[in-house]
């Protein structure tokens, strides 16, 4: 077969243009659960067709569960009742490196035998499935089912970068579209947009809510915002960057709505205001830098310029920055490891320090740089200094905590500026 990898979204068209028959024995899907059961279900039935017993063809075993001697055993064995034979390893453990201690973990020798096993080649016309919501490509296991077996990769990319929620997009579509086509209804843009900020990425709610709509809409064939307002209540898990990318925006009505989904999810305080600390002090090293910027530059205004400039004129000197910053880290680290042991020991906080990690990403790095125009020094080091004060009493008093990061929000938000430190200093908890 000329191609052993096929996307989720390709799976249809590539079945269409072969035979059962052109199948290789050995199949792996992998990736998005909501993506791999329908494409797990679409593979088992193109290979068995319209056989009225084909319930008996499949076998599913739970991956972690189950021998490897027993998965070989159980796709060497031949049926009396049908022609064809599927076995499923479901959630197959082939690539994890920690299980329960209930489970059963591969160990090297096993998967030298399914290897040695699949290249002997599997019986004609039976089919080994195995499903893995997360693999790891540089495996040995990988490569060997890739080299001899059909790949259906059902993942879908979960960053925040324009192309990866462009992926997300476009995966929510296509649910939606192979959902709303069974039934003859039409999702109008401003409903699908609404229905994906109430969702969030999570595809198995998102087609649920889709099944709602079509149930509520009835007779009428176009599905309208207000049909969606009017069912779907908002489920969307909300990750704590959401909170700390409004704060930095001084957006105080997201940043408290995102605060209160998130306790709402069970977020402990501590996580929250951690995720503060971390972003206050990465806007204190930026407006460190910029600040130095400027005294051997033209003053930029950041807040209006464009990214093609900003990687022209002010990336080159943070990638600058960042080597000076990591040389002087080394150093740093090297004198310590004198002074404490024989062994030289990295700092794995070092990184932090580093305005832009990953310069070849340099998008995150110019959206920061312009929402710290929106804060002065002082204001950034009146709000570290609330936090260490903050962390503090969470750790050693009860009190009201949702109300004191609210006050937090508001007050570092306002227009105008946090102050802290003088009216607090009687009363303040630095050490």
């Amino acid at each position: 077969m000329a191609k052993n990898n096929v996307k989720y979204n390709q799976l249809d068209s590539f079945l269409k243009a072969i035979q059962p028959e052109d199948i290789p024995g050995l199949i792996l899907i992998f990736g998005d659960g909501y993506l791999l059961g329908h494409a797990f279900k679409t593979i088992t039935s193109f290979l068995l067709g319209n056989d009225k017993n084909k319930q008996f063809a499949l076998d599913t075993l739970e991956g972690g569960s189950v021998s490897m001697g027993d998965i070989i055993e159980q796709v060497s064995t031949f049926s009396f009742l049908v022609p064809k034979k599927i076995v499923a390893v479901k959630n197959a453990p082939l690539f994890q490196t920690q299980q329960g201690s209930h489970e059963i973990i591969f160990s090297p020798s096993d998967f030298d035998h399914l290897i040695d096993f699949i290249e002997k080649g599997i019986p004609l016309n039976h089919f080994l499935i195995f499903t893995a919501t997360q693999i790891d490509k540089r495996k040995k296991i990988y490569k060997a089912l890739a080299d001899k077996g059909l790949m259906i990769d059902c993942s879908v990319a979960t960053g925040v970068r324009k192309a990866d929620i462009d992926e997300q997009r476009a995966a929510l579509q296509s649910v939606a579209d192979k959902i709303l086509s069974k039934s003859e209804k039409i999702l109008d843009t401003q409903a699908f947009h609404a229905l994906v900020d109430l969702t969030g990425f999570d595809l198995g709610l998102f087609s649920q809510n889709i099944g709602k709509l079509i149930a509520y809409c009835g007779k009428n064939k176009i599905i309208s915002i207000a049909d969606v307002k009017s069912v779907i209540i908002r489920d969307k898990k909300d990750p704590i960057f959401n909170l700390t990318n409004a704060f930095i925006a001084k957006d105080v009505k997201s940043a408290l709505f995102y605060l209160n989904s998130l306790f709402n999810e069970g977020f402990h305080p501590l996580q929250i205001l951690k995720s503060f600390e971390n972003q206050t002090r990465k806007l204190i090293l930026v407006k460190c830098f910029t600040e130095q910027f400027y005294q051997n530059n033209t003053r930029i205004n950041l807040k209006r310029i464009n990214f093609n400039s900003f990687k022209q004129s002010v990336l080159p000197k943070i990638i600058d920055y960042d080597k000076q910053t990591k040389i002087d880290s080394e150093g740093q680290d090297d004198y310590l490891s004198m002074k404490s042991s024989k062994t030289k020991k990295k700092n794995p906080k070092s990184i932090d320090l580093l305005l832009a990690p990953n310069p070849k990403n340099a998008y995150p790095v110019f959206q920061i740089f312009q929402k710290s125009e929106n804060f002065s020094l002082n204001e950034l080091n009146q709000a570290l200094i609330f936090l260490s004060d903050l962390d503090y009493r969470l750790k050693s008093s009860s009190f009201d905590a949702r109300t004191a990061i609210e006050n937090f929000i508001i007050n570092t938000c306002s227009k105008g500026g946090f102050v802290y430190v003088e009216k607090n200093k009687n009363r303040r908890h630095n050490f």
